[in-house]
């Protein structure tokens, strides 16, 4: 057998979303949804029933769906064609009512006013600056309904550093054999994977690469963008820790790897 190389993508998981889900079956929507169903509940003070929720940064649809068996009105949005093509096919599947956007989140134009904005996985991440991260925040502040919620979730400047630095990391799988090599310049990762896949059709192995950056942020900062975006933060908990009690959120520590923010849009006077 031999590999074949095939053209590279920056930055937009075109070749990425043929492997994504494969590669995350680690990751627990259930478990996740279910923390921010019990969130939403807790936080949620809008006039409107609540339920229109804005999965922004939806990657391949596995949250949105969890959310949508959840009871919510769930947008779906993404930059994506090939992970929201992941996305559809789910949904054919599911039959769940899910609508599927394809926007670049700094340009987010949706056609009324949104109950609830989630951004998870560290998907914020993933824009190199700070100008950028305002950008989106002043857009979910745009389209929140007054006192709608945004909660999203970053990782932090201790996983960049201690976690992901200039590691290596191996994946193999049944269908894709995956090399992640990072490289730590300043707070910004940038991260080469190399997917090895089995056609059976030729018996060849084929490479594709997908070339990806994500930048931490200092949490001051990204409380004064909520702010200058006129976003009122409320709480903030450590995202991944004890999911498997989705009621019990921890605080924030220094060996936090990923923070889950809850802000709010005031109430209009």
């Amino acid at each position: 057998m031999y590999h074949k190389k095939v053209n590279e993508s920056v930055m937009n998981y075109n070749n990425f979303a043929e492997f994504y889900d494969n590669l995350t079956k680690n990751v627990n929507y259930t478990k996740r949804a279910e923390r921010l169903h019990y969130i939403i509940q807790k936080y949620i003070q809008t006039d409107t029933d609540g339920t229109l929720l804005l999965d922004l940064a939806c990657g391949s649809g596995s949250l949105s769906e969890e959310l949508a068996k959840l009871g919510y009105d769930v947008i779906g949005v993404d930059n994506s064609p090939a992970m929201l093509n992941q996305a559809m096919q789910k949904k054919l599947e599911s039959d769940l009512e899910i609508q599927y956007l394809c926007q670049d989140m700094r340009e987010l134009d949706m056609f009324g006013t949104i109950d609830i904005t989630v951004c998870m996985l560290d998907s914020l991440n993933h824009l190199d600056s700070l100008e950028d991260i305002q950008k989106v925040f002043q857009k979910v502040s745009l389209f929140a309904q007054p006192k709608g919620l945004f909660i999203f979730d970053m990782n932090t400047l201790y996983k960049h550093h201690e976690i992901l630095n200039n590691q290596v990391f191996l994946y193999d799988t049944d269908e894709v054999f995956c090399v992640w090599e990072n490289h730590l310049k300043n707070n910004t990762v940038e991260m080469q994977l190399t997917f090895f896949a089995l056609q059976q059709d030729s018996n060849c192995y084929y490479r594709t690469d997908e070339f990806i950056t994500e930048t931490a942020y200092p949490i001051q900062e990204i409380e004064t963008a909520l702010k200058h975006a006129g976003l009122e933060l409320i709480a903030k908990f450590d995202a991944d820790a004890k999911l498997d009690i989705p009621e019990l959120l921890s605080p924030v520590s220094e060996r936090t790897e990923r923070i889950l923010f809850i802000a709010r849009k005031p109430e209009m006077l």
